[in-house]
């Protein structure tokens, strides 16, 4: 990985700016993140409370594990939003106590990836996870999500489009904040949008809040992965959700070490040699599988926050840890996560068509970005295979797979990345090398709409 040229622009650290100022940069950097943050509990069903304390908690303990040198701020993760809504072959709902297991199991894959890259080197570890395996996976995850978002946009179709339109216009034409955090301002205009033309959803809203408290507790014993463990634990539920969920991991991994690099180009610091990926890699790791355990959605590095960096050229990470301490705080206000409850289907659903139809242009990017050449039989068959089972497999219902007493379903996606890793293994032809082309390392960013 080429090291990233200094940064020759006029920066800042806290020491200089004050503590005001300070205080208004880590709210800047809370803003940014928020709404992505707050998104996915929204749409999975997830605490928002018990999100907002394990992305801040999250936060913290990353930064403690790199050292206090790396500037990212750990949020809520698209990429897992398969994870949740998952059903057995029989039609039965897995619950999410047992599908937080699921991604706390993901997140213990980043720890061994970890020990690899320490071991071998980032090289030699990547070769058997090459943008043909985790490209299509990545789209993949994208179209598999999609239906459920249509299913929420036809509860009132001119409120999802509000949704939609906000965030492609801030995208594209905003400048400053209003492109940094487009998904926010979607879902506000479309909210507030769905407040005025939908009585129903007005009344609803004003109920939800009337009645939540404005302090308490943001962990419930109830929603956390330890509750499985009790009279009526089903141990092939639990192992379906580790084998189905755990795969994604290659994916957020490969988005970890392009955010990596992407926040050592913005600070003109190498932060993939120092700390390193093994460190970074192993506190974004046990963030998610902690997160996980007691409730909240899988973290991950959030291109939102960079984007604040490259605005504001303060790459101090207190200011960060100070955002982090905000999130914290504020997930003891039942209240304000009652308003996100509360939130109408169509405007998740309208927000939401637009990040699972990103999440699939991510992966189209990863596959362009690295040139894959798909005039070799080898990337042509094993991008097929991904394809054809994770679509396939989804809408037929998962492969069962009964051992004693234990059934075990997979999904379609497990399916294909487990067969997708296995072709390139054996298959000859392997050409990727990690580190050889810098642009296409970094293709694998959740965070794009922030871009």
């Amino acid at each position: 990985m080429a090291t990233p040229e200094k940064n020759t622009d006029a920066v800042y650290d806290a020491s200089t700016l004050g503590k005001p100022k300070m205080l208004v940069l880590g709210l800047q950097h809370l803003f940014a993140m928020f709404g992505a943050t707050v998104l996915v509990p929204a749409i999975t069903g997830l605490n928002v409370s018990t999100t907002l304390l394990f992305a801040g908690l999250g936060t913290l303990l990353f930064h403690l594990i790199t050292g206090r040198k790396v500037p990212a701020f750990l949020g809520s993760s698209f990429a897992f939003l398969g994870a949740y809504g998952l059903v057995t072959a029989s039609g039965q709902d897995i619950p999410l106590t047992y599908s937080c297991f699921g991604v706390a199991a993901a997140g213990l894959v980043y720890l061994v990836l970890a020990f690899f890259f320490k071991l071998f080197g980032a090289k030699k570890v990547m070769r058997y996870f090459p943008p043909i395996v985790t490209g299509p996976i990545i789209i993949c995850i994208g179209l598999s999500l999609a239906g459920s978002a249509i299913n929420n946009c036809q509860t009132n179709w001119w409120v999802a489009l509000v949704a939609i339109l906000v965030v492609v216009v801030c995208n594209i034409w905003g400048k400053g904040m209003v492109k940094i955090v487009p998904i926010l301002l979607g879902v506000v205009a479309s909210y507030l949008f769905a407040m005025i033309v939908d009585p129903a959803a007005r009344a609803n809203v004003a109920k939800t809040v009337a009645e939540a408290k404005w302090f308490g507790l943001p962990v419930i014993w109830g929603n956390t992965a330890f509750s499985i463990f009790g009279r009526d634990f089903d141990a092939g539920m639990l192992v379906t959700a580790i084998i189905t969920i755990a795969p994604i991991s290659l994916a957020t991994i490969v988005e970890h070490i392009g955010d990596m690099c992407a926040i050592s180009s913005t600070v003109g610091k190498n932060f993939v040699a120092d700390p390193g990926l093994h460190r970074t890699l192993v506190g974004d790791g046990l963030a998610t599988a902690i997160a996980a355990m007691f409730g909240a959605p899988a973290n991950t590095t959030y291109g939102e926050n960079t984007g604040v960096l490259a605005l504001s050229k303060v790459y101090d990470p207190k200011v960060i840890r100070l955002a982090a301490v905000f999130a914290m705080v504020l997930s003891f206000c039942p209240k304000f996560a009652a308003l996100i409850v509360a939130m109408p289907a169509a405007t998740m659903g309208g927000v939401s068509l637009v990040l699972y139809g990103m999440i699939s242009a991510v992966g189209v990017r990863n596959v362009v970005e690295n040139q894959v050449d798909f005039t070799k039989s080898r990337n042509v068959l094993i991008a097929a295979m991904i394809m054809g089972l994770a679509v396939g497999v989804t809408y037929s219902g998962s492969i069962v797979i009964p051992i004693g007493s234990v059934t075990i379903s997979l999904s379609g996606l497990a399916v294909a990345a487990l067969v997708g890793i296995f072709m390139n293994a054996i298959l000859p032809g392997k050409d990727y090398e990690f580190g050889a082309n810098e642009q296409g390392d970094t293709s694998v960013d959740f965070g794009t709409l922030a871009k």
